[in-house]
């Protein structure tokens, strides 16, 4: 069974895809941007402020589905920079408690639309997390 989510405490997508996509158990957490779900700017352009963003709209879509942090598997996170490295880990371990899915962490050149950082997500849900 094939769900699509879809939120207001996400970003409405603006291509040809889903903010999420729920498999039987596991959901598929499009990449998320800096971008507020009303789409206002930030007011704060820096790093911290746009990774604490990007993981919101991320945790808005997986609690949509239903899920919680804990039901958190695997996040991808790629960023603008090495040395935003520590603000990120900073930032997501702030946001995601005790969750320790299984992470990477992509240093990349640069982003759409000039943002600094994205994260994409797969959650397994239902599983009492």
């Amino acid at each position: 069974m094939r769900k699509i989510i879809e939120t207001d405490k996400a970003p409405a997508p603006a291509g040809a895809y889903s903010q999420g996509v729920r498999a039987g158990q596991t959901l598929y957490i499009s990449g998320q941007l800096p971008i507020r779900p009303d789409r206002a700017p930030l007011d704060d352009m820096g790093f911290a402020a746009q990774a604490r963003q990007a993981i919101a709209n991320m945790l808005g879509v997986l609690d949509a589905a239903g899920g919680s942090p804990a039901d958190l598997v695997r996040v991808s996170a790629y960023i603008c920079g090495v040395e935003n490295w520590p603000a990120f880990n900073d930032v997501y371990g702030a946001m995601l408690g005790d969750a320790r899915p299984a992470r990477t962490v992509v240093p990349v050149a640069e982003l759409h639309y000039g943002y600094l950082v994205e994260v994409d997500a797969v959650a397994m849900l239902g599983q009492g997390g």
